[in-house]
């Protein structure tokens, strides 16, 4: 009897530990924490590594606690002379205005150069004109679009398109969520909190 209660035991503990072994990921890899669930993102630092090296940066500086996603596109708002885009745009531009204005931009790597492209899932990094990105991103909703946002499309005048330098592996249903919530225009009113962005 002693001895079936040990191998209990022991299949019990084998169970409990494989139930809660951290998950490991092959490529670094964050977590957006929101009120309405998370978002997995993979980051491809071979392929933009200094988009990818600047993220993590600001990701174990902890300046995306607090954040929040404020801007969105959604299709049926946009003139129906254009392309229709669906995206939302986050970071810390509303929250820590100081802090991101404080940031130097960083050097644009196009898609022509990473070989990413944009697609459903895919998050980017924001920008005005070219090497002004730093810790605003956004994350594109539908495939249809993508290559608007890639080298040599239109979504941004200098036709240098923005740098992708992830994908979103799990949670883009609460990408989606996030994205009908109510807007004025293309601002989130109220902004979607972010709670914080952390490394797994």
């Amino acid at each position: 009897m002693r001895r079936v209660i040990i191998v209990c035991m022991v299949l019990i503990g084998a169970f409990y530990f494989s139930c809660h072994q951290k998950k490991t990921y092959k490529e670094p890899t964050v977590k957006i924490e929101t009120n309405f669930g998370d978002i997995i993102v993979e980051l491809y630092p071979e392929k933009a590594p200094k988009t990818v090296a600047a993220f993590l940066k600001y990701v174990d500086s902890d300046y995306y606690k607090d954040g929040s996603f404020y801007r969105v596109l959604k299709s049926e708002d946009q003139p129906s002379s254009s392309f229709k885009s669906n995206l939302i745009q986050g970071g810390i531009w509303q929250t820590k205005n100081k802090l991101q204005l404080s940031l130097p931009g960083l050097p644009l790597e196009t898609t022509k150069e990473t070989g990413l492209h944009h697609k459903d899932g895919t998050i980017s990094l924001a920008r005005l004109g070219p090497n002004t990105g730093s810790t605003e991103f956004f994350i594109l909703i539908g495939s249809d679009v993508g290559k608007h946002y890639d080298y040599g499309g239109d979504a941004n005048a200098d036709g240098q398109g923005f740098a992708a330098f992830g994908q979103v592996i799990e949670g883009m249903d609460v990408v989606k969520q996030i994205h009908s919530q109510p807007d004025d225009e293309t601002n989130f009113n109220p902004p979607v909190v972010i709670n914080n962005i952390v490394r797994l």
